[in-house]
């Protein structure tokens, strides 16, 4: 590993039922012909990561057969139903041992965030101690990029949906920030009016 090249492995939280979708799993809302899983697993590997990690939840059986997500690492998230921490708890174990010294994070319901701003947050990377985030007028957002040394400390704040939202709270001197609001919209699929944003 002689560059950042698979130092940096994507993640791809992908496990949430779209509960106030009518149950509808975001992973199998369609976008421009294609599932938002392969949307967004096509959006890391364009911004540079070589290796995907797929956390899998609400019908994970279905997106496994429907998806075409070749080369990727799927992650079965049995307790996806308990919130994006525990996504983010699974993806974070299955990078392990991998070689990866840091994992950029992206969320499978923001189609608005396209490879240019995932490119960028990727290219703030150092090393394993880096923490880095997308912001959108200065608000911090999505993706984010954590170095492999904050990934335990991460597991064990990560809860509910809050995901990693506490331990970056508690490390925000050390997150560098990369404006991305004039290459992307972080908006999320949540809700039947967000439908409006999908082609």
């Amino acid at each position: 590993m002689t560059d950042n090249e698979d130092q940096v492995a994507g993640l791809l939280l992908a496990a949430g039922g779209g509960r106030r979708l009518g149950g509808r799993p975001k992973a199998l809302l369609e976008h421009r012909g294609r599932l938002l899983v392969e949307h967004a697993v096509a959006t890391l590997r364009a911004a540079g990561c070589a290796r995907v990690h797929v956390v899998l939840g609400a019908r994970a059986d279905t997106v496994r057969r429907r998806a075409a997500l070749d080369g990727c690492v799927l992650v079965d998230n049995p307790a996806w139903e308990r919130g994006m921490g525990t996504s983010l708890r699974a993806g974070l174990a299955s990078l392990a041992g991998t070689g990866a010294r840091a994992a950029l994070v992206s969320l499978v319901d923001q189609p608005g965030i396209g490879p240019e701003a995932v490119a960028r947050v990727r290219a703030a990377y150092r090393d394993e101690t880096s923490l880095v985030s997308a912001a959108y007028a200065g608000v911090r957002g999505h993706p984010v990029l954590f170095g492999a040394t904050h990934w335990d400390g991460i597991a064990a704040t990560a809860t509910g949906d809050r995901g990693a939202r506490a331990y970056l709270k508690e490390h925000e001197e050390s997150v560098a920030l990369v404006e991305c609001g004039d290459v992307a919209q972080p908006y999320d699929i949540d809700t039947e009016a967000d439908l409006v944003h999908l082609e």
